[in-house]
């Protein structure tokens, strides 16, 4: 593809990093990625997504704006109160650049349609705030050797790893099992920081850009800590589990089941 006279200018800075140039910036726009959730993490991710001009982006979420989303789920506003949130995410990403196919799936992810709905992307970001949504995500991405750069974020405290199958751990190397119901607190019960998100966010588009560009080293086979009351980052090296029922050596999981828990974005 050929850049017109505003792309040009509007991907400058970009184009003049010896490590992106040109061909990198039609790397971008020829990249598709698929985000899951468009609340706290989905709005950041997409955000800087869809101004880095990524060519494809698809925002799957079956929740509404509500006035509680709004001290973080920056794609949203007052205007868009009770608006689907992937709609929502849509009307503001395509503002700041309509270079971006936007595509909107406003129903549950799950085990029927997860395989199908992601399939035809290139990476795929999970920013769903429940553990459910994430072993399914993760395991579809396992079947399918898709990229995944996967977020989480409660009170003053966000979590960040890319999941490379085939290359390094998986999810369920990191946590063999989702915990019991009720054990681990929701951001709805016990509260998150307004800009965690950005912070988390930020760096999982971070992720997808390196990986869309083969750039740099990826969180592959490590668990990224920020904590922003003490403003200091750790990284935990995930080891890949032989045992893992998803990614070992001899995987008991064959297919996706659905889970009991309702899909909600952040």
């Amino acid at each position: 593809m050929d850049f017109t006279e505003e792309q040009l200018q509007r991907y400058s800075r970009h184009i003049i990093l010896p490590e992106v140039g040109g061909k990198g910036q039609k790397k971008i726009s020829s990249a598709k990625v698929f985000i899951v959730g468009a609340g706290g993490l989905g709005c950041p991710v997409g955000f800087y997504l869809t101004a880095a001009g990524v060519g494809d982006i698809a925002l799957i979420d079956n929740d509404n704006v509500e006035l509680s989303n709004l001290q973080r789920q920056i794609a949203h506003s007052t205007k868009t109160l009770g608006m689907n949130k992937a709609e929502s995410a849509k009307k503001t990403f395509e503002t700041l650049n309509p270079d971006v196919n936007i595509s909107v799936i406003k129903e549950r992810i799950n085990s029927k349609n997860i395989i199908d709905l992601i399939k035809d992307y290139d990476i795929v970001v999970d920013g769903s705030d429940n553990f459910p949504t994430r072993y399914l995500v993760n395991d579809a991405c396992v079947m399918l050797k898709k990229p995944l750069v996967s977020g989480a974020i409660l009170r003053f405290e966000g979590q960040v790893t890319t999941i490379l199958p085939g290359e390094g751990p998986c999810y369920r190397c990191l946590f063999e099992v989702p915990p019991p119901p009720g054990l681990v607190p929701s951001c709805q019960e016990a509260g998150v920081l307004g800009v965690l998100p950005g912070v988390v966010g930020t760096l999982q588009a971070t992720e997808v850009l390196k990986l869309i560009l083969g750039k740099g080293k990826p969180l592959c086979g490590q668990l990224l800590i920020y904590d922003a009351l003490g403003v200091n980052f750790r990284r935990v090296k995930i080891p890949k589990n032989s045992d893992c029922a998803i990614c070992g050596k001899n995987p008991t999981i064959k297919e996706l089941t659905d889970s009991t828990e309702e899909y909600c974005a952040l």
